[in-house]
């Protein structure tokens, strides 16, 4: 079998530093931590990571050592990992306003990967977002994006329930709650709900709270990136409240779906998930078929790397039926991010799909 080369671009926390808030501080750095792109590396068969790059020095180090990665295959600078590997999949783990660069480097690289694994939120703009997606449609290279909760076995059988079974019937109306902030966490809900529903956002209402959980984190820099919610009209019909306000150590990840068929809960926080089947007037608690429990951080989260490169190893041996997470569909999680801080600034509902200048619109996180 071919093992395929893996590069990291931006070795930081998700790359597989390790994180404060889900790792201890004494470990950052030195372990190899499962939920990461290098831990999904890891565990993967068939495709090995053999290249890093970072304009951080001491943070290139730190993960070399961490990840067993020889000192000649540590690049200041991504353009110089590029050049000189030949490379079948590149990580761009680089802060989400610096994703734009790298991936459209790598896609026109020497290194000429068949397959670019993207962070989350994919861009800072849609319009980023847009020029990513043609340049990687031009060269060939599959941009897949770690909105991880698509890479977990209950979350695919759970779309495929509600959008193969019906057991909603027709969704209504949707609630979300999840943790601020609306770039860097609560993108991964508002994809679930996208995902899971199969729709686009058509009009959003938008409110933001200017509160977020990192300034000493980030020594003081400035980022537009916080709290924040509203409404939304998906075109199917749908309508959405969303709720990310609120910090982490309060947060609760839970949807509630309503449906002319059923109703859904899902808490992924708490572990409870539960499902009611609607007839002749009346909702009937009864188990989700081909899922046994709740999604779960300890378990789902982290299998979610390794599955995600188990997925890019079938991708590049054309084995795979789709790309479970390409990034057209994450352009859907990222409007509705820009269209709540448009309809917050200016008092008015907002359109989906954004007109220019709006696609232009960018929100800085990290």
């Amino acid at each position: 079998m071919v093992t395929y080369k893996a590069g990291i671009i931006g070795t930081g926390g998700i790359a597989g530093m390790g994180s404060l808030g889900m790792h201890d501080q004494e470990k950052i750095g030195k372990e190899k931590f499962r939920a990461s792109h290098a831990g999904g590396y890891h565990e993967a068969d068939g495709i090995e990571l053999v290249a890093i790059a970072d304009v951080d020095k001491e943070k290139l180090e730190r993960f070399g050592k961490a990840w067993d990665i020889p000192r000649e295959r540590r690049y200041i600078g991504h353009e110089a990992m590029l050049s000189e590997e030949d490379l079948d999949a590149v990580s761009v783990c680089t802060p989400s306003y610096l994703h734009h660069k790298p991936v459209i480097d790598a896609a026109q690289s020497a290194a000429s990967p068949g397959v670019i694994w993207c962070e989350k939120p994919i861009a800072a703009s849609v319009a980023e977002t847009e020029e990513m997606i043609d340049v990687c449609d031009e060269e060939d290279a599959e941009l897949i994006v770690n909105h991880s909760f698509r890479f977990t076995d209950k979350i695919q059988t759970l779309r495929d329930l509600i959008q193969k079974e019906g057991i909603l019937g027709n969704v209504r109306s949707v609630s979300a709650q999840f943790r601020r902030e609306l770039m860097r966490n609560s993108t991964h809900i508002l994809d679930m709900l996208a995902y899971l529903l199969d729709a686009r956002a058509e009009q959003v209402s938008g409110y933001i709270n200017g509160e977020n959980d990192a300034v000493e984190a980030l020594d003081g820099t400035s980022v537009d990136d916080s709290g924040g919610g509203g409404h939304i009209v998906m075109d199917d019909g749908t309508f959405a409240t969303v709720d990310c306000t609120v910090a982490r150590d309060i947060s609760s990840m839970a949807l509630t779906f309503i449906g002319t068929g059923g109703k859904l809960y899902l808490n992924n926080d708490d572990g409870e998930w539960r499902y009611w089947r609607f007839e002749e007037g009346e909702h009937i608690e009864e188990e989700l078929p081909g899922i046994e429990g709740a999604w779960s951080w300890e378990e789902d989260y982290r299998n979610a790397f390794p599955n995600a490169a188990r997925h890019i190893v079938d991708l590049l041996e054309g084995e795979a039926e789709q790309n479970y997470s390409p990034g057209d569909e994450a352009a859907w999680s990222l409007e509705i991010i820009i269209a709540f801080y448009i309809s917050h600034y200016t008092g008015a509902h907002v359109n989906v799909p954004l007109d220019r200048p709006l696609r232009d619109v960018t929100i800085s996180s990290w």
